[in-house]
C-alpha cells in the first residue's frame, strides 16, 4: 500500500493555516494589555500560515483523495507534532520560552492537554503568549474528540476504536448519521459549555481574562492556569466548585452531555460508564475528605472541597490544583497516584486509561473464573446490557499491557536519566496520563524546569502516546507499517 503523499501534506497544511489563524486570536489581547508581545504573535502567525498556505495550495489538486488507514495514522500522529512545532514560535520569538526543547515541551503538554509546564514565573509571561498557552489546549481538547469522530472511524484501529465500538462511546451515528453533523453538535456543545464557564466564573470574581483562560483550560481537562499557584490562588468557594462542575463535565462522554441537555436522564443514567465514573468521584473524594478532616484540622467543608476538587482534577487529567496532595496521609498520595491511571470517560476531552477499559478488564477478568468451571460454555462481557466483541475485550488487554510497560521503562529511563525514584514514576505516570502534575520534583506545587533535556524529550514523546492512545502512534515505529504491500 502506497501512500498518498499529496493527501498527507494537504491535510497538514491545513492544519497549520488553522494553528496560525488560532494564534492571530492572540493579538486583541496583546493590544489590550499591550505587553510587547505583538509582533512576534504576527510574525509566529504569519509563518505559520504561509507554510501551511504552501503547502495546501501545492497539494490541492489530487487525482485522488482517498484517505486510506496507513495516511490517516500519519495525518494523526504528523499533525499534532507539525502544531506543537509551529506552536512554538510564539514562546521563542517573544523570548518567553527561548529554548527550543523547553519551548516544544511547554507546547506539546499544551495540545495533548497535559498540563506540564516548565515555566517558574506564570504570572510575568505575555498576556498574548499567556492566552496562547491556555488556547493550545482548547484546541487539543476538541480535538481529540473531532479527531475520533472524523478520522479515527477511518481507522477502525486501536484503542480508539471504543468511540466507534456500539456500546462504550461515540459512533458516527450515534448523535446524527453523518460525520460532519456530529462533529458539528460535538463542537456546539464544547463552545457552550465553554462560555457558560467563562460567564460563571466572570460573575464569581475573576477578571474577564482569567475567566476565559481557565474555562479554555478546563473544558479540555488541560489544567494550564494564569496563576503561579493555579486555582488555589482564588481563595473562593464559588469560583472551586464551578471549575470542579466543569471539569466533571468535561470528563463526561460528550454523548451522554448530548442527551443530558436534551433531557434524556434516564439514558445517562442507564449508561454504566457514567455510572461508574460518577461512583468513582463520589467514593474517593469521601475517602479523602474524611483523611483530611481527621489529620489536618479543616473544617468539614474545606475538607470536602479540596478532597472534591483534586480527586475530580486528577480523574479527568485536569491538573487544576487547589492543595498541596503531597502532603497529605501517605495512604491518599497513593490514592491519588493509582487515580492517575483513572482517566475519565471515553468520548470526552480528558486522557489517561479511561473508566470503561477498567469496567470491561474488571468484568473479563469475573467472567474467566466461570469459564475455568465452564469451559465450553460462550460467557460474554456484557457493557449497557450489549454482549462487547472479543476483539474489543483483546484490545483493551494488549492496550493495558502495553500502557503498563510503557509505564515501566519510562520509569527507568527517567531514573536513569538522573531524576529520583518519586519523580521518575511520577513524571511517567502524569505525563502519559495527559494529567500535568505528578509526584516529587513534580508535585502539584513544583514544575517540570528541573527536569533534563533529554527526559523532557522523553516525556514529549509520552504525552503524545498518551493523548493519542498508544497504538496510533507506536504502529508508525514498526517495519511493517512502512513496507509496501
Amino acid at each position: 500500500m502506497r501512500f498518498n503523499y499529496k493527501v498527507i501534506v494537504n491535510v497538514l497544511g491545513l492544519l497549520l493555516l488553522l494553528n496560525g489563524a488560532f494564534m492571530m486570536l492572540c493579538i486583541p489581547f496583546s493590544l489590550h494589555f499591550d505587553d510587547g508581545d505583538l509582533v512576534p504573535l504576527l510574525k509566529s502567525g504569519g509563518i505559520t500560515m504561509v507554510v501551511g498556505y504552501i503547502a495546501f495550495i501545492l497539494t490541492r489538486k489530487n487525482k485522488s483523495k482517498e484517505l486510506k488507514k496507513k495516511d490517516g495514522y500519519l495525518i494523526v500522529t504528523l499533525g499534532w507534532l507539525a502544531m506543537s512545532a509551529f506552536g512554538t514560535l510564539p514562546y521563542m520569538l517573544s523570548g518567553a520560552i527561548p529554548n527550543f526543547t523547553d519551548a516544544f515541551f511547554e507546547t506539546i503538554s499544551g495540545f495533548t492537554t497535559t498540563g506540564a509546564t516548565i515555566l517558574t514565573d506564570i504570572e510575568a509571561v505575555d498576556k498574548g503568549i499567556l492566552f496562547w498557552r491556555s488556547l493550545t489546549q482548547w484546541i487539543g481538547g476538541m480535538g481529540i474528540i473531532v479527531l475520533a469522530v472524523a478520522i479515527l472511524p477511518i481507522l477502525g484501529i486501536g484503542g480508539m476504536q471504543l468511540f466507534v465500538a456500539e456500546a462504550p462511546g461515540i459512533t458516527p451515528d450515534k448523535l446524527k448519521p453523518r460525520i460532519t453533523e456530529t462533529a458539528k453538535r460535538l463542537w456546539l456543545i464544547y463552545v457552550g459549555l465553554t462560555l457558560t464557564e467563562v460567564v460563571l466564573l466572570w460573575l464569581g470574581g475573576m477578571t474577564f481574562y482569567d475567566a476565559i483562560n481557565h474555562a479554555l483550560t478546563t473544558m479540555a481537562t488541560g489544567g494550564f492556569s494564569t496563576k503561579n499557584a493555579s486555582v488555589a490562588y482564588y481563595e473562593s468557594p464559588y469560583i472551586q466548585y464551578v471549575i470542579t462542575l466543569f471539569m466533571f463535565l468535561a470528563g463526561t462522554n460528550f454523548t451522554m452531555t448530548y442527551f443530558g441537555l436534551h433531557g434524556k436522564f434516564m439514558t445517562v443514567y442507564r449508561n454504566e460508564e457514567f455510572r461508574f465514573y460518577a461512583g468513582f468521584c463520589i467514593l474517593l473524594t469521601a475517602i479523602c475528605a474524611i483523611s483530611l478532616y481527621n489529620r489536618s484540622g479543616l473544617g468539614v467543608e474545606q475538607s470536602f472541597r479540596d478532597a472534591l476538587f483534586q480527586v475530580v482534577s486528577i480523574i479527568t487529567t485536569t491538573g487544576y490544583v487547589t492543595a498541596d496532595y503531597s502532603q497529605w496521609a501517605s495512604s491518599i498520595v497513593v490514592l491519588m497516584f493509582v487515580m492517575m491511571f483513572f482517566g475519565a470517560s471515553a468520548g470526552s476531552t480528558a486522557g489517561g486509561v479511561k473508566i470503561v477499559r477498567h469496567i470491561i478488564l474488571f468484568k473479563n477478568s469475573i467472567l474467566e473464573l466461570k469459564r475455568q468451571l465452564h469451559p465450553s460454555a460462550i460467557i460474554p462481557v456484557r457493557l449497557n446490557k450489549k454482549a462487547v466483541h472479543r476483539d474489543i475485550t483483546f484490545n483493551i488487554l494488549a492496550f493495558i499491557m502495553i500502557y503498563i510497560s510503557i509505564f515501566a521503562i519510562g520509569s527507568v529511563l527517567m531514573a536513569w536519566i538522573g531524576t529520583d525514584f518519586l519523580t521518575a514514576i511520577g513524571s511517567v505516570a502524569t505525563c502519559l496520563g495527559n494529567i500535568g502534575p505528578g509526584l516529587g520534583q513534580v508535585g502539584p506545587v513544583d514544575n517540570f524546569s528541573e527536569i533534563p533535556a533529554l527526559g523532557k524529550w522523553c516525556l514529549s514523546f509520552l504525552m503524545l502516546l498518551g493523548r493519542l492512545e498508544l497504538f496510533t502512534v507506536l504502529i508508525l515505529l514498526t517495519p511493517y507499517f512502512w513496507r509496501k504491500i
